[in-house]
């Protein structure tokens, strides 16, 4: 498992990605597999929108990922409780020209299951799991 805070600046986004992709080659999800480029994705889009949305002065936000049985977890958390993204059944398409709004179009599209959850302390958590291939070794 990996777990790690990290700045609430374009720089921590960034470096959230550059770890997930360093984990998930350490677990033998080598870069450039459907798998290590829909987590990649997942983890900037969510990172992106922690540091834009759900920051909060002086507090980091946490990134974690767990190699489950058949999936990876990605959990992105940050200290803002009441500023809170749409759900998986509430997420709309953006207008064609719109400069914002598909972060969480594409981890609704790459994310086999997502959700967001209460943060003790006070926050929010956007969990997302990306099944594995079957013919991976468990």
């Amino acid at each position: 498992m990996l777990t790690q805070r990290l700045s609430p600046t374009p720089r921590g986004a960034r470096l959230a990605r550059h770890l997930a992709l360093a984990q998930l080659d350490a677990w033998g999800i080598p870069h450039g597999t459907d798998t290590a480029d829909a987590v990649a994705v997942i983890v900037a889009e969510l990172a992106a929108n922690a540091v834009t949305h759900g920051r909060v002065p002086g507090r980091d936000f946490e990134l974690r990922l767990a190699l489950l049985v058949g999936s990876v977890r990605i959990e992105v958390a940050d200290t803002r409780a009441e500023r809170w993204p749409p759900g998986p059944r509430d997420v709309r398409e953006p207008a064609p020209l719109a400069d914002v709004g598909r972060g969480l179009v594409l981890v609704d599209a790459l994310a086999d299951r997502w959700e967001v959850v209460d943060r003790e302390p006070p926050g929010k958590t956007v969990r997302a799991e990306v099944d594995l291939p079957p013919s991976r070794p468990r």
